[in-house]
Parts: C-alpha cells; sequence; structure tokens
C-alpha cells in the first residue's frame, strides 16, 4: 500500500478521491445496509462480484458519470457524485449517500457536495445540476436546498419502496444561483482551494 494520500478536492474537512479498487468492500456493505437501500433504490442483495463490475464501468463511463468517495479524517463515509453528464446541455444529476448514521447531521454531506457542486459548474463548466430523492427522504431533500437546489416537480407514485408507492421530488441548483452559495460557503468556513 502507498503512502501517498489521494486527493481529488477538499476543503480541509472532507475530500473528495477517485474510488479505488479497496473501497469495494464498503461500497458492499453500503448497497447491502436496509438503512441505506432503501434509499438508494436497490432492492437485490449485491454480490462482490456486482460491486466489481460496478468497479470496471466507473472507469469506462468517466466521460458521463464521475463517482467519489467522501472521506473523513482519512475514512470512506460514503460516496458522491456527478451522473449522466450531458456535455451539449452542460447538465448532470447528483447523487451522495453516507452509509453510518453516526456521519450524518454533521455536515459532511454540505461539504461534499459544495465542493462537487464548485467543480462541475467551474471546472467542468456545467450550468445545471439535478437531483431527485424518494419524498420520505426528507434530509436529502433539506440537503440539497442547503446547496441551492430549487422543486422543479414531483412525480407522483413514482417509485415502490417498503411496500408503498412514493412521491419522487426532483430538483436542480443553477449556477448562477449556486454563485452567492459558494462564496458564503468559503467565508463562513474559511476554504482556501
Amino acid at each position: 500500500m502507498s503512502d501517498h494520500k489521494i486527493v481529488f478536492l477538499t476543503d480541509g474537512v472532507v475530500t473528495l478521491r477517485p474510488v479505488l479498487r479497496a473501497d469495494i468492500p464498503f461500497a458492499l456493505a453500503c448497497v447491502n445496509d436496509p438503512a441505506v437501500r432503501r434509499f438508494i433504490r436497490a432492492t437485490l442483495p449485491a454480490m462482490e462480484a456486482n460491486e466489481e463490475d460496478w468497479f470496471q464501468r466507473l472507469s469506462k463511463n468517466r466521460e458521463t458519470d464521475v463517482l467519489l468517495a467522501l472521506e473523513v479524517e482519512g475514512s470512506v463515509i460514503g460516496f458522491i457524485g456527478l451522473h449522466r453528464i450531458s456535455w451539449t446541455d452542460r447538465v448532470a444529476t447528483t447523487g451522495a449517500m453516507i452509509k453510518d448514521v453516526a456521519h450524518r447531521g454533521k455536515g459532511y454531506g454540505t461539504r461534499a457536495k459544495m465542493l462537487l457542486l464548485h467543480y462541475a459548474f467551474y471546472e467542468l463548466n456545467l450550468r445545471k445540476i439535478r437531483s431527485a430523492a424518494i419524498a420520505f427522504n426528507t434530509a436529502s431533500i433539506r440537503f440539497n436546498e442547503k446547496c441551492g437546489y430549487k422543486r422543479e416537480g414531483i412525480l407522483r407514485q413514482e417509485l415502490f419502496n417498503s411496500g408503498e408507492y412514493h412521491d419522487l421530488v426532483q430538483s436542480a441548483v443553477f449556477k448562477e444561483d449556486f454563485d452567492p452559495l459558494w462564496h458564503a460557503h468559503v467565508d463562513k468556513h474559511n476554504i482556501v482551494l
């Protein structure tokens, strides 16, 4: 194992880095955890081979999907990414997941998403980032709103989960709406990129 720390983006508290083969066991634990699975729409048990395939697809889809491991104090606590990037329309969809409840509600997800959005808008030159959350995932909806997302619509009874159909809340943030939030975030947390 190398002593070289891999950092793609960091604000000094959270670090976003490329997903490594060594992250496969953590990913496998995430997608099989009932507390996580209900929010990411995984319904079948995932096996190690499934996660190996997922890992292989990451490098093949890097023009349209950017997935990063979210680290705090050197430990992976989740994943965050940009998906279905359309270079013509300059839009993408975000997704984020923090596995353990102990790491949720501490601002790590918000810090990670702000870094990811800054990257999307200022380095990739995207103009709009979308997100969708199952309606009962109020923490995810609030988390997106903190990062500037505005509700664009609701797909009624779109998803089947835990024996019921649920609405899907769609939201998005535009670069011009994100810009003042980014500057306030940088000032509040004394971030130097």
